[in-house]
C-alpha cells in the first residue's frame, strides 16, 4: 500500500494470511524541496518508487500486488508520450 501527502509518502509491506491482510513493515520519507514541486500525480508515483526501493529484498522473487488510491497512475503507465522521470520510474518497476 502506498500513498502521498504534501510533505512526505508512506508505503506499507503487507501479506495475506487466511485472507485476511497483516502488516510486515511500515516506511515513510520526508520530501526534499525539489520533490515539494512535484504534481500530486508525481508524488503517488514516487510513493510507489520509494516502496519498491525501501522494500526490495523483501520483494524480490515475489509477486507482488500495489494498492494505491490514485487511479490516473494506471493511466500513465499506458501513456506513450510521458515526462522523462515518470519514464525511468516506470523502468524501474
Amino acid at each position: 500500500m502506498c500513498d502521498a501527502s504534501d510533505y512526505a509518502l508512506g508505503a506499507i509491506l503487507g501479506q495475506k494470511i487466511d485472507k485476511r491482510p497483516h502488516v510486515i513493515h511500515y516506511a515513510s520519507h520526508t520530501l526534499n524541496e525539489a520533490q515539494l514541486n512535484y504534481t500530486v500525480i508525481e508524488k503517488e508515483f514516487l510513493a510507489v518508487v520509494f516502496a519498491f526501493e525501501k522494500f526490495r529484498s523483501y520483494l524480490l522473487g515475489s509477486q507482488v500486488i500495489v494498492y494505491i488510491d490514485h487511479s490516473t497512475l494506471k493511466y500513465l503507465l499506458s501513456k506513450k508520450d510521458a515526462k522523462p522521470r515518470l519514464l525511468r520510474w516506470i523502468l524501474l518497476l
